[in-house]
């Protein structure tokens, strides 16, 4: 009988112990590579964006981080597919605020929605810069007021350029043309670096870019900067005056985050926020974001979402006030 029950008992303990080490392996994250998808072509803000972190988040989540571009829509094909990836972590997305407005130009438009914010939830923001007017510097114009001048003289005639219709950087030049009173021609591209290029290559007159994407070009004389949407000058660019002073109320934010499927697991959700939140203190990553001329302006999770809700609310509005744009 003794020998029995040490037997049952020893049956028990074994059994006890391989469900223990079945769960504790199951609930190891990540045990395989992480995806980020980027719904937008290489070289453009969010892709940079989580370029400069990539090597920093491995180290912390000892895993490879594959960065995967799939571009289309002013980034709602890539949005579209990462909501509806595996729930599970490994595959989550790095977004700029067309995440909040591409939903509401669907519903302005009475169009099913490709996706919508609620099936996301937020893993953190890397940072948040004010869009900038950049124009080719072969132009002749050297302040707002001179393009605005020319503009009002050629409606229509000049074309500037964006990531795509109501896409990040459409929205602040629609903003600046409704506010100046002119008219342009829209070229939209399918993200940032084809739109810089447009820009380049002389196929635009200019377009809102994000700091960091600019900056090489500004510094080496083929671009100019024009103003900075907001209150104030950035410090990067001290030259570039803010639309404030220049006596336009425009305020526009370019931030990148990374979100994951509402429905993935908190446990997944909580190692990739101390990932991040570890990663933005990497010196290597604290250098490359220096040298790229972008503040880090990291918010975890619940400020995030307090952010992420107030601006979406914003664009909204923004998105009533421009109403339809369709391509032209």
């Amino acid at each position: 009988m003794t020998r029995l029950v040490t037997v049952l008992a020893t049956a028990v303990l074994a059994a006890a112990s391989a469900i223990h080490f079945s769960d504790a392996q199951a609930q190891v994250f990540p045990n395989r590579p992480v995806t980020v998808v980027v719904p937008f072509p290489p070289g453009g803000v969010a892709d940079l964006s989580i370029r400069t972190i990539q090597s920093s988040l491995e180290r912390q989540l000892k895993q490879t981080v594959i960065i995967s571009n799939r571009a289309g829509a002013a980034g709602a094909v890539g949005m579209a597919a990462a909501a509806s990836a595996a729930a599970d972590g490994y595959t989550i997305l790095c977004a700029l605020p067309s995440i909040s407005t591409i939903p509401e130009v669907d519903a302005l438009f009475g169009r099913t929605p490709v996706f919508k914010r609620e099936q996301f939830q937020p893993i953190a923001r890397l940072n948040a810069d004010p869009s900038m007017l950049v124009i080719n510097a072969s132009l002749p114009w050297k302040t707002l007021k001179e393009m605005v001048d020319d503009a009002k003289k050629k409606p229509g005639e000049f074309v500037y350029t964006s990531s795509g219709i109501y896409g990040a950087s459409h929205f602040p030049m629609e903003q600046l043309l409704h506010a100046a009173d002119i008219k342009m021609r829209h070229l939209p591209t399918n993200g940032g670096g084809p739109a810089t290029n447009a820009v380049l290559g002389g196929h635009a007159a200019g377009w809102a870019s994000p700091p960091a994407l600019a900056s090489p070009h500004l510094a080496g004389g083929k671009m100019r900067g024009l103003v900075v949407w907001g209150d104030v000058r950035l410090e990067e660019f001290p030259d570039v005056p803010s639309a404030k002073e220049l006596g336009y109320d425009l305020q526009y934010w370019v931030w990148a985050g990374l979100f994951a499927p509402k429905a993935a697991p908190a446990d997944a959700i909580n190692v990739l926020r101390r990932a991040v939140g570890a990663a933005v203190k990497d010196p290597e990553y604290i250098a490359a974001m220096k040298k790229a001329q972008t503040p880090i302006a990291y918010l975890d999770a619940p400020q995030f979402q307090e952010f992420w809700d107030k601006d979406a609310a914003r664009l909204a509005d923004v998105v009533k006030k421009i109403g339809k744009v369709e391509e032209k």
